[in-house]
């Protein structure tokens, strides 16, 4: 686990070869092409969070409806919903997940425009689905999947980004801000602030992380990696919900992981995060300036709110790993889990 976080930058650097990136930018220049009007998202476990962060991007800067797919609909219930000038986007590690499959195979019946995003450009996903994106993360050594979740972020910004330009291409400005990230996921990976942090939470008994807007992907992304790879107890909220009822159970005996960015999402946190402190909440924030109400702060850099989860999530991978090894768990081998998980 620790190496597949470690590749990270070098996992964004791949992205933006003029290989992968022009392979992006022909499958969004299609999607111009065929004028969707409306995006329809599948996904599962991690792939699932990068797939919300999709939608976000969709919603907001390509002015699209978007909405989540229930896979068991068509799986199980047989469900042939008419999906004509929809794109339908299955994002995955392995692309072995037959119920995501299944999905595709459908809506591609059904008059969809199927796309795959994954790892594996030769998954059953990507046989399945009419256009195809591969991350190029590579080969991922832990269960946890760390890497290619960030890969997922990645490549789908740049797909709506291209899309939003309007002949599938990055314009310059945009392009000569991604080319930073791998820098500054160096920067961010070389703080040691979250294995430090570990100690603080051995022994926690539950956690609660939570974001709005572009950073609640990340606040659920933070809760699964704890979960699978500390068996923490760990609820994500976004910062909207947990004022609407989950507020109630914040005291200084449940810790809180806030993602408070820059932008509208991380603006609105900052409300959030006093009114946890009121409550006398453990909240250490994720961003790149302190906020009142909080108890500590992971540094990370003041960038473009979309680009924020690409870097946010880097060191709360830190914090599951160091967390894991401060309980005297195995992260890279969670118990009862598989690297590729089949649903049908």
């Amino acid at each position: 686990m620790s190496e597949d976080i470690a590749e990270q930058p070098a996992g964004f650097a791949r992205l933006l070869e003029s290989g992968p990136s022009a392979a992006i930018a022909e499958v969004a220049a299609e999607v111009v092409r065929r004028a969707p009007r409306s995006v329809l998202f599948v996904g599962r476990g991690t792939s699932d969070h990068a797939a919300l962060y999709g939608a976000y991007l969709a919603e907001i800067r390509l002015g699209l409806p978007v909405a989540s797919a229930s896979p068991s609909a068509i799986t199980l219930y047989g469900a042939r919903p008419d999906l004509t000038g929809t794109l339908v986007i299955g994002v995955s590690q392995s692309g072995g997940s037959a119920d995501l499959t299944g999905v595709l195979s459908v809506a591609r019946e059904t008059g969809a425009l199927t796309l795959a995003l994954t790892n594996n450009p030769d998954s059953p996903l990507a046989r399945a689905a009419e256009l195809s994106v591969d991350v190029v993360a590579g080969h991922e050594r832990a269960v946890a999947a760390t890497k290619t979740y960030t890969a997922e972020l990645l490549a789908l910004l740049m797909l709506v980004e291209g899309i939003r330009a309007g002949d599938g291409r990055l314009p310059a400005e945009e392009r000569a801000a991604l080319e930073k990230l791998p820098q500054l996921a160096s920067d961010v990976l070389a703080d040691r602030s979250a294995t430090e942090l570990a100690q603080r939470y051995r022994f926690a008994s539950s956690l609660v992380t939570t974001g709005r807007g572009y950073a609640y992907p990340t606040a659920r992304e933070a809760a699964l990696k704890l979960m699978e790879t500390s068996y923490l107890p760990a609820l994500a909220f976004s910062g909207a919900d947990l004022l609407h009822g989950p507020l109630a159970m914040a005291d200084p005996d449940v810790p809180v992981l806030a993602v408070v960015g820059d932008g509208p999402g991380g603006r609105s946190m900052r409300d959030v995060v006093a009114r946890l402190g009121e409550r006398r909440a453990d909240v250490v924030t994720i961003g790149g300036s302190d906020v009142d109400g909080a108890s500590g702060r992971l540094a990370v850099p003041s960038v473009d709110e979309r680009y924020g989860p690409l870097l946010d999530i880097l060191p709360l991978q830190q914090l599951a790993l160091a967390l894991s090894l401060a309980r005297g768990e195995d992260p890279d081998a969670p118990r009862g889990l598989k690297k590729v998980t089949t649903t049908l």
